[in-house]
């Protein structure tokens, strides 16, 4: 297992704010201190402009560096260019991990499902996912499905890859709910799951298990997954009702869908945030 991580990525914060610098400090510390997975680490590298501008104006990016709030829930902060720049190079990074066959998992702040090609929004400032699939192909992929399992609907990235014919995006997210969008299927490729507030287990899981059958369909050469962990049960800012075990269920389904897979960190607010992470690490990785 590879996870590509920099603490620098900590270094911003605003008091009170749920996307916080402790989810990445709790989940390091509880990686690094467990003994069951083997994990190699690695820092991300440089995000190239070029891919950055396939899915996003050269004006949004210009954006990130004027220092004021995008909006009440995606502040400014100082530097704050770099730190979405080094959040999408762990995600292009994760793509090429994944293609050389490793197990790989991208730890880094901020998240980017929500930012569209020219808004960011959500906590989100660039989309890391998207920017990674677009990398993928446009050197060599065939199709490249997401699966977004994060409870909020992955707007941004359905924006972005929207009718792109080497891309099919699904995802699995709570309705009624932020940021209100993913009542229904969109374009000829992009797929939503909502389900309601306080949806019984068993019921989510059933969407879910609905979901990757759909994902098999497209046949995909590459999976990258947009990995929010705020759909368990006891998260702060939705009502979903996963338990760790699913998380780790949700990892061997994807291992075993026998094609390169690569995720990325989105969401997910509560303290159980570093056992969640491991929980879908080691199914992923088999363990």
């Amino acid at each position: 297992m590879r996870i590509i991580t920099d603490e620098r990525c900590i270094g911003y914060s605003r008091p009170g704010h749920p996307e916080r610098a402790e989810r990445i400090i709790t989940t390091l510390a509880k990686l690094r201190g467990q003994t069951e997975l083997p994990i190699t680490w690695s820092k991300p590298s440089p995000a190239d402009d070029a891919a950055i501008l396939r899915a996003h104006t050269p004006e949004h990016l210009a954006r990130l560096s004027v220092p004021e709030d995008l909006d009440d829930d995606t502040p400014a902060f100082p530097d704050l260019a770099e730190y979405a720049r080094a959040s999408v190079g762990a995600a292009l990074d994760a793509l090429k991990v994944a293609r050389s066959g490793e197990t790989v998992f991208s730890l880094m702040r901020p998240p980017g499902h929500h930012a569209t090609r020219n808004r960011a929004m959500g906590f989100c400032y660039l989309n890391n996912v998207a920017i990674a699939v677009l990398e993928a192909l446009a050197t060599g992929a065939k199709r490249v499905a997401v699966l977004d399992f994060d409870v909020h609907h992955g707007n941004g990235t359905e924006a972005i890859l929207l009718n792109n014919p080497g891309a099919a995006f699904l995802s699995i997210h709570q309705f009624p709910c932020y940021p209100g969008t993913g009542t229904r299927n969109v374009g000829n490729n992009c797929f939503n799951y909502p389900v309601l507030p306080q949806t019984l287990r068993g019921e989510y899981l059933h969407v879910l298990v609905s979901a990757l059958e759909h994902l098999e369909t497209f046949k995909p050469t590459l999976v990258a997954v947009s990995a929010g962990f705020d759909s368990y049960a006891r998260d702060p800012l939705a009502q979903g009702s996963l338990e760790m075990e699913d998380f780790h269920w949700l990892g061997q389904s994807l291992r075993n869908l026998g094609v390169p897979v690569f995720s990325v960190l989105e969401g997910g607010y509560s303290a159980e945030l570093p056992e969640l992470i491991l929980a879908y690490l080691k199914g992923l990785d088999g363990k």
